[in-house]
């Protein structure tokens, strides 16, 4: 067994505890493990897409956090060839929640979602991939002039 010193915040620590209460851990090493294999899961679950996607990025920041928005912008300007809509929720005085709409190569929708999320100040953070054949295509639908666009044709799971 090894053992790795984390620093967490009073928040932090009070909302694992929250959850140690409710699904019975004997200890906080105990829930900190299980939490850890979740996470790696969802990992290992997220690479298996691959390919064209759309996804959903939500993600809860402080926004006091030194030049934090200023630095998710300039992620999303960077990559605004994924980008497709976002919407922004001011949770409190200090806390806004994001929820950013991405199309592209799920290996760039997930470098960008895991440069996002890994940024300093930014609390909690979840992708959502589905899988997608994304084709631009000319063609008329009825009572239209035909002109290019595109469409997005989710992939069956499995």
């Amino acid at each position: 067994m090894h053992r790795a010193t984390i620093a967490l915040d009073d928040e932090f620590v009070a909302e694992l505890d929250r959850v140690i209460a409710e699904r019975g851990y004997q200890n906080r090493s105990e829930a900190i493990r299980d939490l850890a294999r979740a996470g790696m899961r969802q990992v290992a679950e997220d690479s298996k897409v691959t390919g064209d996607c759309v996804a959903a990025l939500v993600y809860v920041y402080d926004h006091d956090s030194r030049e934090l928005a200023k630095r998710l912008t300039h992620s999303f300007h960077d990559h605004h060839d994924l980008s497709l809509s976002a919407m922004h929720v001011h949770l409190d005085h200090g806390t806004c929640l994001e929820v950013a709409v991405l199309r592209g190569q799920a290996s760039e929708v997930k470098h960008l979602a895991d440069h996002v999320i890994t940024e300093r100040g930014v609390r909690h953070g979840r992708l959502v991939m589905v899988p997608a054949d994304v084709q631009s295509e000319k063609h008329a639908h009825a009572g239209e002039a035909s002109h290019k666009h595109v469409h997005v044709h989710v992939r069956k799971a499995g």
